[in-house]
């Protein structure tokens, strides 16, 4: 059956159609050195540089694939420009950091490229009690963390939903010295309208659900058995949780597994996918490229890509879709890192342990990892180097606790409004941090930063509340305020 490209269509043929990225990477490489193209399709995205409430410019994936295609230093020079005023026009200097928790890695997928599929006989297999749960993540409020992504493989046996319910009620009600976590996000498998509903019960934040690739072919060579070789139900899942009432979705796509220029196409359809369905974006896109793992061969995919290309796809990513928050994880080393937060990315992780029961470990355990993790820095040395590199780090859940999500969050973010509710929370947050974990190090330089970004804030009545609000965290009499 022949699929007919619709970015409005519920089903996946069609809204990540296979024939319309392939007459985009044609078209890409016809005009790849057409500079009079090139430049009209960038000043086309200088509007973002200025956002207000009644236009937010985007160029759509076949434009953005020309611009991946172009090899022109000038060109390309222009575009990390480019992206690194979109992001200070949209999320400022904040950077929000989060950490994953792995409640469980039974699963039952065959997945090629992850260390958890069923038949890895070398991992041990573990899943985390409720009691287990608690320790984590007291361990992790210890570090002074305030978000968390939960993983868990898929297993219907020993993961079913009322296990993840269960312990995202038990993350939510543990209460250690003045840690909270805030915000729970959650990246499990693929399920149905009414367990995404029950999830939005449960008061999660952002849903994340990576697609791994978007070429359908590899996908069922990679995905040889188990529920995830359905291309189909993976593919529409965002549009189940939507329709659960979860308006705060993330994308992301494993590069590696196939050709990045296909990915990146499929990236942007679906982001344009679920605008035309929902009226909302990507609350989130992430980046992963695949790494080392038990079990797993990186070089066993022959499509990876470098370094410089990596960072290409992050700055195209950030202009052709300003208003989303854009996440790096520890898979990155400290050198690939920095230089993605200047092109784009809003959100890291910090102090990341991939492997189950980890954080509780005094010795990193690698045993149970799902990937290697490249950046194995301390929490507080990850802050201080942000600080260091003219970075506000954020552990603000403000929006989310205040009900500006979805639709709501996007007319902040797409109206430039939400730079007079980030900022104050950003360093209201990082005064929390500085109060209760920092190093002395790292709250010298913190104390320095905050009051030089206090003068930011541009009302004058909210810079003066906020400052009070920092006295009282500084001075242990309050915590927890928000705008």
């Amino acid at each position: 059956m022949a699929y007919q490209y619709d970015p409005a269509s519920h089903c996946a043929d069609e809204f990540i159609n296979h024939q319309e990225i392939l007459d985009t990477l044609a078209y890409a490489q016809e005009h790849k050195n057409d500079l009079d193209l090139i430049y009209s399709i960038l000043d086309k995205c200088k509007p973002n540089l200025h956002p207000d409430k009644d236009h937010c410019a985007v160029i759509g994936h076949r434009e953005a694939s020309v611009l991946l295609a172009c090899d022109d230093p000038k060109v390309n020079e222009e575009i990390f420009k480019l992206a690194r005023a979109i992001k200070l026009a949209y999320y400022g200097n904040r950077i929000v950091l989060f950490a994953p928790l792995y409640l469980s890695n039974y699963c039952i997928n065959g997945c090629l490229y992850c260390p958890y599929h069923a038949i890895n006989k070398t991992i041990p297999r573990r899943k985390l009690t409720q009691d287990e749960i608690r320790d984590e993540v007291i361990a992790l409020q210890d570090m002074g963390h305030k978000r968390l992504a939960i993983e868990s493989g898929e297993d219907p046996r020993m993961s079913p939903i009322e296990y993840i319910l269960d312990s995202i009620h038990t993350i939510y009600s543990v209460k250690h010295k003045n840690g909270a976590i805030r915000r729970v996000n959650v990246n499990i498998a693929a399920t149905t309208v009414e367990e995404y509903r029950m999830l939005k019960e449960a008061e999660i934040g952002t849903y994340i659900l990576f697609q791994e690739t978007y070429h359908k072919e590899n996908y069922l060579k990679l995905h040889p058995w188990g529920p995830k070789h359905d291309y189909n139900w993976h593919t529409e899942a965002m549009d189940r949780a939507f329709q659960g009432g979860i308006d705060d979705l993330g994308l992301g796509v494993l590069f590696g597994l196939d050709g990045y220029a296909y990915e990146f196409a499929g990236l942007l359809m679906h982001a344009e996918h679920l605008e035309a369905v929902n009226g909302v974006g990507p609350h989130t896109i992430s980046v992963p490229r695949v790494k080392p793992a038990d079990d797993i061969d990186p070089t066993e995919f022959d499509n990876s890509l470098s370094d410089e290309m990596f960072a290409k796809i992050i700055a195209l990513i950030r202009i052709a879709v300003p208003y989303t928050g854009m996440i790096i994880s520890t898979r990155e080393s400290e050198a690939v890192r920095r230089r993605a937060l200047e092109l784009g990315i809003s959100q890291i992780s910090g102090a990341s342990r991939t492997s189950v029961g980890g954080y509780t470990e005094e010795i990193r355990p690698t045993d149970t990892e799902q990937f290697d993790v490249s950046d194995q820095r301390t929490l507080d040395e990850v802050i201080r180097w942000l600080m260091e590199c003219d970075h506000i780090p954020s552990f603000c859940t403000a929006c989310y606790r205040a009900g500006r999500t979805g639709d709501r969050f996007m007319s902040f973010c797409k109206s430039g409004q939400i730079l007079n509710y980030c900022h104050p929370n950003a360093l209201m947050t990082l005064s929390e941090f500085l109060t209760d974990y920092a190093s002395p190090a790292t709250q010298e330089m913190g104390w320095k930063m905050v009051e030089r970004e206090l003068a930011n804030i541009p009302d004058e009545q909210r810079r003066a509340l906020c400052a009070e609000r920092i006295e009282l965290i500084r001075t242990g009499q309050g915590n927890d305020f928000r705008f």
